[in-house]
């Protein structure tokens, strides 16, 4: 069964009933169950050695050798290994040396259990965060998907949509609250189906909030106790209980009242949550996915969002649109031609290489919806072959870039009639060496003509070279 927190804590202290009294209070105030305790603080060192240990709870008052001690040697060789100083004196000095020492924390046997607890907790989910962003930062460093089963209902071919799997494949582990950012019609749900089949546990239950008021939200989230209000003739669970060790993934977060967000905040900080009609909360635990295509930050500072609330997603995901990743715009032609062609019973139809250059070029404001409304309408008529004339009616005519570009037919042309088509890599190499040419050398201006960023020029340049 696996253990909480995927690290261990070490309690470092020479009384065995304090030892034994904090292990069982972490296990039933906090479900913490991994535990590990020491009495001799000389086998403190051999135990960091073998175990995974993240935490240590280190009393300053011990035998053989001396907490201040075990705390240096601790910080010397497992920097990344938090200490918090546990000391039944009130001894500002040693206190404020420790924390000079690289102590994360501490306590005073006094002050009681509860502060003590918090103070573990904190201290867990910063040991966990810290882990995750290390995890995250190898995964992308790595192209294969471990679990491109999970990705299987996303068309892309997009780099900055990869390196969005394989972020979500890097956090998978993590319990940690999620925020999915973008434009309306990106593909923000299919995402947080993704996070969810990575993560393998419970089911994924969805709500959208936009429309729902303050009541109707709370009582849809955390369900009600039988006569909480009129027509309330049985309890209801809401739907936190329905996504249980799941995950709850709530679109359009930022439609949310304050009142609401504060609600929502305790539940995704403590755990816990009141039924209507309650006054005994409830607990339980699944992992939050949130979406939103509105500029929270706008909200933080106009107050329409809590602070609170937007700082605890430990995990951030945008969703560039559909007009910053166009290398996908042919692949969704074709799946949905593919999708329309079952609808209709008939054999999928194909676009135009003049069409497909248009819709490729367009803007799409409504992201991968509008598209595939555009194609999946086009397609309902009875022909082979889509055109550009096919398209216009979905299209805003305005936003259409203009057909008759210099070079953007003649181009489109002459890849049609060579021989032999030039490679992919030969062709972003031309497209390259073209950019160069026209910005007289200037990289900045070179990658606004390719519609990258200048570093991911600078990474091009420096990759042909070495190949070179």
């Amino acid at each position: 069964m696996k253990k909480n927190p995927e690290f261990s804590l070490l309690l470092v202290d020479d009384e065995e009933s304090w030892l034994r009294t904090l292990s069982l209070s972490l296990l039933s105030a906090a479900a913490i169950d991994n535990v590990q305790t020491c009495r001799d603080g000389r086998k403190v060192m051999s135990i960091l050695e073998k175990e995974d240990v993240g935490l240590v709870l280190l009393d300053l008052t011990m035998p053989n050798l001396q907490g201040e001690e075990i705390l240096q040697e601790i910080r010397a060789r497992h920097p990344d290994i938090k200490v918090i100083i546990i000391t039944g004196r009130n001894d500002v000095d040693a206190v404020v040396q420790c924390m000079k020492n690289g102590a994360f924390d501490y306590f005073i046997k006094i002050w009681g259990e509860d502060r003590l607890i918090t103070g573990i907790r904190h201290a867990v989910q910063i040991v966990e965060l810290e882990r995750q962003n290390r995890r995250s930062g190898e995964r992308l460093l790595e192209r294969e998907l471990d679990h491109p089963e999970a990705f299987a209902s996303i068309v892309t071919a997009s780099d900055a949509m990869g390196r969005i799997f394989r972020y979500i494949e890097a956090i998978a582990a993590s319990r940690e609250p999620v925020i999915v950012t973008g434009e309306s019609g990106v593909g923000k749900e299919e995402i947080a189906r993704a996070i969810h089949n990575v993560g393998g546990r419970g089911e994924l239950v969805g709500v959208n909030m936009a429309g729902l008021n303050d009541s109707m939200l709370e009582d849809t989230l955390f369900g009600h106790k039988r006569g909480a209000f009129t027509n309330a003739q049985d309890e209801r669970g809401g739907l936190v209980v329905r996504a249980r060790d799941g995950t709850l993934f709530l679109d359009e977060i930022g439609e949310m009242s304050n009142p609401s967000q504060a609600k929502l905040l305790r539940f995704i900080q403590e755990g816990e949550y009141y039924p209507i009609g309650s006054d005994v909360p409830k607990k339980l635990s699944c992992r939050v996915v949130v979406a939103t295509n509105r500029d929270l930050e706008a909200g933080l500072k106009d107050g329409s969002f809590r602070r609170d609330l937007f700082y605890r997603f430990a995990h951030r995901i945008h969703i560039p649109p559909l007009r910053e990743r166009r290398e996908d715009v042919p692949l969704l032609v074709a799946h949905f031609l593919r999708r329309s062609a079952e609808v209709f019973h008939r054999k999928p139809q194909t676009v135009s290489p003049a069409a497909m250059l248009m819709l490729s070029r367009y803007g799409w404001p409504g992201n991968v919806r509008e598209l595939q409304k555009t194609i999946l309408h086009t397609a309902s008529l009875a022909t082979d072959v889509l055109d550009v004339d096919d398209f216009l009616p979905m299209l805003d005519v305005e936003a259409i870039p203009d057909r008759n570009a210099p070079g953007a037919e003649d181009l489109l042309d002459l890849l049609l009639r060579l021989e032999e088509m030039p490679s992919f890599a030969e062709m972003k190499q031309i497209m390259t060496n073209a950019a160069l040419i026209r910005s007289g050398g200037r990289q900045t201006a070179a990658a606004k003509i390719l519609g990258i960023s200048q570093p991911a020029l600078s990474k091009r340049l420096k990759a042909e070279r070495a190949e070179d």
